[in-house]
């Protein structure tokens, strides 16, 4: 027989979600647990590359070093789409400049 240290706990969700307790359910809780861990993450800035980019409010994503601020998914900088249609813009050889400040 196993001891109780080599089990794991099949629905305990920790982190942000841990907020909720029992409540709302084990998949909704560990959704909004890794929805949260994606968002709160600093991400790479698409200026400056540096990884000082930060979620400023729902879809408002802004660089801490050079203060580029931009509008992008709600929980992640680029959402899969975004990278789809730039990925079909990159093959059709189109040139996209960016607005200068």
């Amino acid at each position: 027989m196993a001891k109780s240290s080599d089990k794991s706990a099949k629905g305990k969700v920790t982190g942000s979600a841990g907020r909720f307790g029992c409540r709302y359910g084990r998949f909704v809780r560990k959704r909004v647990a890794e929805m949260e861990k994606i968002s709160r993450a600093v991400h790479r800035c698409p200026r400056c590359d540096t990884e000082s980019l930060q979620r400023k409010g729902t879809g408002i994503w802004g660089c801490r070093k050079c203060g580029y601020k931009f509008a992008g998914g709600a929980y992640q900088p680029e959402t899969p789409g975004l990278r789809v249609a730039l990925r079909a813009i990159e093959r059709s050889g189109v040139v996209v400049e960016e607005k200068k400040q």
